[in-house]
């Protein structure tokens, strides 16, 4: 087996890895009526999404690095543009990591004070709650988006997989953003700019399993 393909079904696993931490790094108590009161119930809850944050985080980057050494031997610039990007949307993750974290803190001193009917809690709260939302929707998500387009691109160029896959990655890409922006305007509400997301994180699924079970065409340019 050679270096190339072991390299490929290791970013496929951290991309699948990504993709599952991803899905569990959700915490439904945020949007609750009632979040003040109920975040401090749910600690648990809050504390393993921000835990499954970090390891999306880290199964990103990884995945980046990971397949750098190949893609650089096509296209350097494009290379390294797409390993930076993933490493400005990994400091967004943190930075959305330490707003859920600044949430709990404020539903347990919320909870103590005895949930005041109104107070500067709810404010606060609902500043958090917005400001992370535009970091992990807007922020992080249109990071994450440019280095797709050029991730996406390069495999289009060279055909490292199959131009249906890789265009169906530029397509997904292409809808994530403008839905991105349609939250950040708030043209949409959250949920349609996560149904609108859909098609590009079941091109990231098709894309890692492709990786794991085909690998990728890594011959060098002539």
């Amino acid at each position: 087996m050679t270096t190339d393909r072991i390299a490929a079904i290791l970013a496929g696993v951290l991309y699948l890895l990504g993709i599952i931490a991803g899905v569990f790094s959700v915490v439904p108590v945020i949007d609750a009526p009632d979040y003040l009161v109920q975040i401090s119930a749910h600690a648990g809850q809050v504390t393993a999404g921000a835990f499954f944050q970090f390891v999306m985080m880290a199964a990103y980057v990884g995945m980046a690095i990971t397949l750098y050494p190949i893609l650089k031997s096509h296209n350097e610039s494009l290379a390294l543009g797409y390993v930076g990007f993933r490493i400005v949307a990994a400091a967004f993750i943190v930075i959305g990591v330490i707003l859920l974290l600044l949430l709990l803190i404020l539903s347990q001193e919320f909870v103590e004070a005895g949930a005041p009917v109104s107070s500067h809690f709810q404010t606060i709260g609902e500043i958090l709650r917005a400001g992370r939302d535009l970091v992990n929707h807007v922020g992080m998500t249109l990071v994450l988006s440019m280095g797709g387009i050029l991730f996406n691109f390069l495999l289009y160029q060279t055909e490292l997989v199959p131009r249906w896959l890789s265009g169906w990655g530029l397509v997904g890409t292409a809808v994530t953003i403008v839905a991105s922006c349609l939250f950040m305007f708030r043209v949409v509400g959250l949920t349609t700019s996560v149904y609108m997301a859909f098609p590009l994180a079941l091109q990231e699924m098709v894309f890692a399993v492709w990786l794991i079970a085909k690998g990728i065409h890594s011959a060098r340019p002539a």
